[in-house]
């Protein structure tokens, strides 16, 4: 009976992973899922509740199976390491490459679930509330690995790289193919091989870029950077400014 229990919950799931990747929470109704799984519509309530639960339940199912392999490869860096601490990459690596191996290498229902992950980070009515409740707690390990590899950093900067670094795993999890038509080829978007290979270095970069130094140093640096560049832009924003009929010459 339990096994019967757990293969209906996980048609309902994998059904459920399926269609809201392709076409987002609000483009699919539990008749669609349940259609798509092969099982009555009660059951969705029974197992799950309401859509908004059974949405929450399938970003968790994978989300503990990511945590757990992240935070493996964390501390496998760091006794690698020891006595010293690991390298800014070797952070990266662990946070960045367990997902990355499982878009490649897991199968459909990876893929779908890290099409799932774009949509609902670049969300502002579910990315907050479900990134939070599932991701958080595992980001703020790394978060401190990088804080102990980077001491002198200011934490606004610390937060800020990691901001980015999940920008662009969230742009690469969509798999637009814009790389595809901008490089005319010579890139592909669901070439993981070729991003795990160059994401960890290019994102390395900038926490050292932005968390290496003295928090307040570096900020005023790049304040002074910023100032010396905004003359010259207002100087090309007012050359390109059409004048008004009638304005003085």
């Amino acid at each position: 009976m339990a096994r019967a229990l757990r293969t209906t919950r996980d048609k309902i799931l994998n059904a459920a992973e399926r269609l809201f990747a392709r076409r987002g929470f609000y483009g699919v109704s539990i008749r669609n899922i349940t259609a798509a799984a092969g099982v009555d519509v009660a059951l969705v309530n029974y197992h799950f509740g309401r859509k908004q639960e059974l949405f929450a339940a399938v970003l968790g199912r994978r989300a503990a199976i990511l945590n757990e392999l992240r935070l493996e490869r964390l501390e496998e860096c760091r006794r690698r390491a020891a006595p010293r601490r690991p390298s800014v990459e070797d952070i990266i690596d662990a946070f960045t490459h367990p997902l990355l191996e499982r878009s490649a290498r897991g199968g459909a229902g990876w893929k779908s679930y890290f099409a799932l992950i774009a949509q609902i980070n670049n969300s502002a009515e579910f990315g907050a509330i479900l990134m939070t409740r599932h991701f958080d707690a595992l980001v703020q390990h790394f978060i401190q690995a990088l804080r102990e590899v980077l001491p002198d950093s200011d934490e606004r900067d610390l937060y800020w790289s990691y901001h980015f670094l999940t920008g662009a795993l969230t742009l690469t999890f969509a798999e637009t193919r814009r790389i595809d038509n901008l490089s005319g080829g010579v890139c592909r978007s669901n070439d993981l091989e070729s991003v795990h290979e160059r994401l960890v270095p290019f994102i390395a970069a900038g926490f050292r870029e932005l968390c290496a130094t003295n928090g307040d140093q570096a900020g005023r640096v790049r304040k002074h950077r910023l100032a010396k560049r905004m003359p010259a832009a207002r100087s090309e924003t007012r050359q390109g400014r059409p004048r008004a009929a009638g304005a003085r010459r």
